[in-house]
């Protein structure tokens, strides 16, 4: 699925060929784009407005129209923009038409892709308030911050990154280079972080996802820019899909298992697996088991 630099390397390439153009035509020709909405309400809301700005919150591409009219777009495991493509592509969901004669399809062989309406500001940020914690690259993600929504998660450290209330825009890749620079286990609960490995994690975050922005994203299966470019992250991944080969730091086989639900990848010697916590009930069992020691021998 394309994660926040996937999507900004998109929004990067679309911005300065679409913003100032009129969005002449949106043709929906797949209804579960937009469900509940009709495609047809959603194509009448936006043609003929002006392109005021491409922006991008966590992973949506948000398209701001004239008249405070907002289309927020979300790729999914398999959707694709692209620009003017030479071949008519084989899973065309939506076809938007500008006034310049350019057009930009939306391609998603499994469908997953969706478009969201708001028709003005207060209902976009609704919108998003609801689903989107701090953009991890902007300036209210500070360590501070990442260490007071660990205190509030029961969750290990790679569900928790991948919660997008918690974080926008951050998923299975960048979450796997992130731990890893940061040496914490997956596993890990978040809440048992201290001030210094949570430090430690703020800036792996920062640091994979710019990493990921200079390379054009990550292209495993589907990413490609809107000009059916692949991006180049993938040549440079320090610990996700290398299972078995050697870690880059300690020479230990990478390993992968499951956090989160996800396929995740991990070297336990330089990501020590945390140690079972003892429950007070353990601690009582463990106490009654010692034979007690005698008068004779305390005296």
């Amino acid at each position: 699925m394309p994660e926040l630099p996937e999507v900004e390397t998109i929004r990067r390439h679309l911005a300065p060929r679409v913003e100032g153009r009129v969005l002449a035509r949106l043709e929906v020709s797949d209804a579960r784009w937009c469900r509940p909405l009709a495609g047809e309400e959603v194509a009448a809301a936006v043609a003929g407005r002006r392109v005021e700005a491409l922006e991008r919150r966590g992973k949506y591409l948000i398209w701001a129209l004239e008249d405070d009219i907002h289309l927020m777009l979300h790729l999914r495991m398999t959707g694709t923009l692209l620009f003017d493509p030479p071949v008519p592509p084989r899973h065309a969901r939506v076809r938007f038409a500008f006034d310049d004669g350019h057009e930009l399809i939306f391609d998603d062989p499994r469908r997953f892709g969706t478009g969201e309406l708001a028709l003005g500001t207060e209902a976009r940020e609704a919108f998003f308030a609801a689903r989107l914690g701090v953009e991890p690259l902007g300036p209210d993600f500070t360590s501070a911050h990442l260490y007071a929504l660990t205190r509030l998660s029961r969750a290990p450290v790679k569900a928790f990154l991948l919660d997008q209330r918690k974080l926008a825009g951050v998923g299975n890749i960048y979450a796997d280079e992130a731990l890893f620079r940061a040496r914490i286990h997956p596993l890990r609960p978040a809440r048992r972080l201290s001030r210094g490995q949570v430090a430690a994690l703020h800036d792996a975050i920062v640091a994979s996802l710019e990493e990921g922005l200079a390379a054009k994203g990550a292209s495993i299966d589907d990413f490609r820019d809107p000009d059916g470019v692949q991006g180049s992250f993938q040549d440079r991944f320090l610990i996700h899909l290398r299972v078995g080969e050697p870690c880059l730091v300690c020479g230990r086989p990478v390993r992968k298992l499951r956090a989160a639900g996800r396929g995740t990848y991990v070297c336990e010697r330089c990501q020590p697996r945390p140690r079972p916590r003892r429950t007070a009930q353990a601690a009582t069992r463990r106490s009654a088991s010692r034979p007690a020691r005698s008068a004779a021998a305390s005296s």
